[in-house]
């Protein structure tokens, strides 16, 4: 039987409970709604759209969604599909969840914004409270901002006003946001880059970023090469590469990073944008390893759903700001109540539920599955990640796009990543049931399987 011929899950599995039922396709998606639909946004949308390598036109079509629970997505034609992008990784409770919609109803009833920076709502100030006692040393500070490029930039300007250096080293593979701060650091893809290369930071290195041991010296031998010029004032890493493709750098990169890093004079901020809040199967990915950042970068997850972010730092790093007159980082949402509601039940959420060790284990459970699934498919390269954000990778990025277009008939929705697009990315809600992976689980063998005849 042709590929393009596996037959659709049709939901024959036994009831579940509203937002953690299989997938149940209608129609083959994409449906003509959802082509209708699409039909219309083309017409009005900024062509910029980032095509994955590998698509051929037409051959990774959208949905459209119409609404969504927990871990399932309902689309226009009427196609429940399972969750395994959850909005980019950011929705950690799941679409809806409800003690998010609760708050977000209740502060939708008193105040919808307040007045940023000048007369804030009471609830920033409880969002302010929570999010830094999420930094592991008492006494931080936060700076709330309105996207992870958001965060990133504020870092960046953290930085160097508290060094005074311009210089930032980023590592290769990672993704920062597309604000001109963080752009400059992005090594993900050059190409994102390069028409805006001559507005950007030119004081921007960048080192390998070290998949295994076997290339942990020669990462770190490049950090200490760039740190010795001296102007140097941030060092931007992510704990585990997220969009890169999820990749777990040596348990010792991290600690040996902050160290260099601390002798040189440098500020290390830690972008946990992706995985922080318990995504990594931690509060913060780089706790796992014993370390804390000088700076500390939240995003996604953070207002479950709604657009919020934060840059933490200790007080005596974030006193750079007093002490540079007239200079001040904010915007007409900043510390937004709606937002700032829904990132308290989130981080609350969390807390009460220990969704952080949840994760923790339901991603080993994970990755266990996926090992004893997929041994010996011949398309599948590695298998790595912590907690609930776990790469697949495969043999070239035609390979991956056309697995997840297969996917997406079988009723899963994911992404890919990796610098050339080659890795299949699973980043679902940390509230996903056991039996849903099991059912991912099963498909990615059919699939891949048949991907590795052709």
């Amino acid at each position: 039987m042709p590929l393009s011929e596996l037959p659709p899950p049709m939901g024959t599995t036994p009831a579940a409970p509203p937002g953690a039922e299989p997938p149940l396709l209608r129609v083959l998606p994409p449906g003509p709604m959802s082509r209708s639909w699409m039909g219309r946004l083309e017409r009005v949308e900024c062509p910029m759209v980032f095509e994955p390598p590998g698509d051929e036109p037409d051959a990774d079509a959208p949905i459209v969604y119409a609404a969504a629970l927990g871990s399932n997505v309902i689309d226009v034609d009427g196609n429940r599909f399972v969750d395994f992008a959850a909005g980019f990784g950011a929705m950690l409770l799941g679409h809806g969840a409800q003690r998010t919609a609760r708050a977000l109803e209740m502060q939708g009833r008193r105040t919808w914004t307040a007045l940023g920076d000048v007369f804030p709502a009471d609830a920033k100030v409880a969002m302010l409270e929570r999010v830094a006692s999420i930094y592991p040393r008492p006494g931080a500070r936060v700076l709330l901002c309105q996207s992870g490029s958001d965060a990133v930039t504020a870092a960046i300007k953290t930085a160097a006003l508290a060094t005074g250096r311009p210089g930032v080293l980023a590592f290769q593979g990672a993704y920062h946001g597309l604000g001109y701060g963080p752009l400059s650091a992005c090594g993900y893809r050059p190409s994102f880059r390069a028409p805006f290369a001559p507005q950007l930071n030119p004081h921007v290195r960048f080192a390998p970023y070290p998949a295994d041991s076997a290339a942990l010296d020669a990462s770190l031998d490049a950090v200490r090469r760039e740190l010795a010029s001296g102007d140097i004032g941030a060092v931007i890493v992510e704990p585990i590469l997220g969009r890169g493709g999820c990749v777990v750098p040596p348990p010792s990169f991290l600690p040996a990073l902050a160290s260099l890093a601390r002798d040189a004079g440098a500020l290390l901020i830690a972008d946990e944008i992706w995985t922080g809040l318990g995504r990594s199967g931690a509060m913060l990915a780089c706790s796992r390893v014993g370390v804390v950042p000088d700076v500390l970068c939240l995003g996604k997850g953070l207002g479950g759903g709604l657009p919020i972010s934060a840059c933490v730092a200790p007080d005596a790093i974030m006193q750079a700001w007093r002490t540079t007159p007239g200079v001040i980082h904010t915007s007409t949402f900043q510390g937004n109540p709606l937002a700032c509601a829904t990132g308290v039940a989130v981080i609350d959420t969390i807390r009460v539920g220990k969704l952080d060790e949840k994760a923790d284990q339901s991603g080993k459970a994970f990755l266990e599955l996926l090992h004893n699934a997929l041994d010996g498919v011949s398309c599948v390269t590695r298998i790595s990640g912590a907690g609930l954000m776990i790469g697949i990778g495969l043999s070239s990025s035609r390979v991956a796009a056309e697995a997840r277009r297969l996917f997406l008939r079988q009723g899963y929705i994911l992404l890919t990543g990796g610098s050339d697009g080659s890795v299949l990315t699973l980043t679902p809600p940390l509230t996903i049931p056991r039996d849903l992976l099991e059912g991912f689980a099963d498909c990615a063998a059919r699939v891949l399987y048949k991907l590795s005849d052709e």
